[in-house]
């Protein structure tokens, strides 16, 4: 079977060279070349529709435990379900990214940008988040016990089942304002505020 599709694709090519020297008058070798022309152009506008359209590949959970990523961008990334236990993150852009899930466990996270970005569900226990700009962010779900919340900016968080201690509570209360645009929460309502 294999020896009569050999033939056959031998046939094929051996009649494609034909006709194109008898209607362009190319050899085999310029046929070659030409197809190969072809064959690169159709390749690139195919590359270049993908990029137009923006086909944007799914999203995988990375690993960056332990990494020193001080002034990283990550910003408008689907972060989804990846680990950053103990990274450095100091003054790294997350803002619009999809933090769904994510594992920020005992990270530095110190004057990062998160402002806008989705941390439903994530893990920020142990994690620094002192002067980081968490305006507009959700937190959803969050589990956020021994969280450091010094001096960040919390106007329109949505803090809804996240699990706080309550010294931390009361700090994030004395500068909680706002509404978050995307789930239409007040910032002081999700946490609790008197």
């Amino acid at each position: 079977m294999k020896s009569k599709l050999s033939k056959l694709s031998d046939r094929i090519s051996y009649y494609l060279a034909d006709l194109t020297t008898t209607l362009l008058g190319l050899d085999q070798k310029q046929f070659q070349q030409l197809s190969l022309s072809i064959l690169s152009l159709l390749l690139w506008g195919l590359f270049g529709i993908i990029t137009i359209v923006g086909c944007t590949p799914p999203a995988f959970a990375l690993e960056y435990n332990k990494e020193i990523l001080v002034e990283a961008d990550f910003s408008g990334r689907d972060l989804t379900d990846s680990s950053f236990t103990k990274a450095n993150l100091r003054q790294s852009n997350f803002s619009k990214s999809n933090l769904t899930g994510v594992s920020f466990f005992a990270a530095n996270l110190e004057s990062a940008n998160l402002e806008g970005s989705n941390l439903t569900n994530a893990t920020l226990d142990s994690a620094r988040l002192i002067k980081a700009n968490l305006t507009n962010a959700i937190l959803e779900g969050a589990f956020a016990a021994s969280t450091k919340f010094d001096g960040a900016i919390i106007d329109g968080a949505d803090f809804t089942d996240v699990l706080l201690r309550p010294d931390e509570q009361k700090k994030l209360c004395k500068v909680a304002k706002g509404t978050n645009p995307t789930t239409g929460r007040e910032t002081r309502d999700t946490l609790f505020c008197p």
